[in-house]
């Protein structure tokens, strides 16, 4: 049983020998998941063996017992009858299968104190290994989360506000330019920015203006 013990202190020993050495430990996460995968398929392994033996043991004691049995009629029906060299044989044979009635049932009881110690050792590891499983994912989101804040530090950090400032100035500029040339345009066509009609071309607009100053007066005489 001393097989996790050994397990256990290889895994510690590992992760501490290998998160010394490399840059990025968490890519590790994964192989520490697998190795905990073997140790379970081996510790299944290892109790189906002692079940295995479990149930082995148990037909050999039934076997024995029926051995014991068996002698003892023997033994009794050749006293019945006189006969003591028999009874003797019988019971001598008895005795024989009753030490080894005796020897399998020690090996059966101290198997079921290892099977026993085993389903605990095996509930650990599970509950190890779900652990594991838990601290992978916190780990793993932990370490994305880390890694977005740094590069969008980094972005910052590269990031020349100056020259940005500089490009919006000349934005601005350039715009400046055309308000300036829109308000120029309508100084030169008699009207204002604000006051021209957007569905009136500003080639016509002094035609448009006199023919609607012609029509008012005529109105007027009307």
């Amino acid at each position: 049983m001393g097989i996790f013990k050994r397990v256990r202190d290889i895994v510690v020993a590992d992760v501490h020998e290998v998160l010394n050495k490399v840059e990025n430990p968490i890519t590790l996460l994964d192989q520490y998941i697998r190795d905990m995968d073997k140790q379970i398929e081996k510790a299944n392994q290892a109790l189906s063996y002692q079940l295995f033996l479990e149930k082995r043991y148990d037909l050999l004691i039934a076997e024995e017992e029926a051995n014991i049995e068996k002698r003892t009629k023997q033994a009794n029906l050749a006293v019945d009858c006189n006969e003591d060299n028999m009874a003797k044989l019988a019971l001598q044979e008895r005795v024989i299968h009753e030490n080894k009635r005796n020897l399998y049932q020690d090996q059966y009881d101290a198997t079921k104190k290892q099977t026993a110690i085993l389903y605990e050792q095996i509930d650990k590891l599970k509950n190890t290994y779900q652990e594991f499983q838990y601290k992978k994912l916190m780990l793993t989101s932990r370490a994305h989360a880390a890694k977005s804040i740094k590069q969008g530090q980094e972005m910052l950090l590269g990031f020349h506000s100056d020259y940005a400032m500089k490009g919006f100035a000349r934005v601005e500029e350039f715009v400046q330019k055309l308000e300036a040339e829109v308000v120029a345009s309508s100084y030169v066509y008699g009207t204002k920015a604000v006051d021209r009609n957007p569905y009136i071309d500003h080639l016509l607009a002094e035609t448009v203006e006199a023919q609607l100053a012609e029509l008012k007066k005529a109105k007027e005489v009307n």
